[in-house]
């Protein structure tokens, strides 16, 4: 294979199992924060904001497989 081929299926395959975790950790903190919410209401304001912070936790490490990929890309 040439190299380019090589790199194009690493980047694609390191955004495809990178992405897998980070998914998996937004729907369980919705889900769980959305139970919270949904057995005391009254606490959603004290739920809502670390929740939120969480799933951005989780998003970021899905930006860092993104920029991983396209320097895996450029080498």
């Amino acid at each position: 294979m040439e190299k380019e081929v090589v790199s194009v299926i690493a980047a694609a395959a390191t955004i495809a199992i990178g992405a897998i975790a980070p998914a998996m950790a937004i729907g369980k903190i919705g889900s769980t924060g959305l139970e919270a919410i949904g057995r005391n209401p009254e606490a959603a304001d004290k739920v809502q904001g670390p929740m939120i912070l969480a799933i951005a936790f989780a998003e970021a490490i899905a930006i860092y497989v993104l920029v991983v990929a396209l320097i895996v890309k450029l080498v």
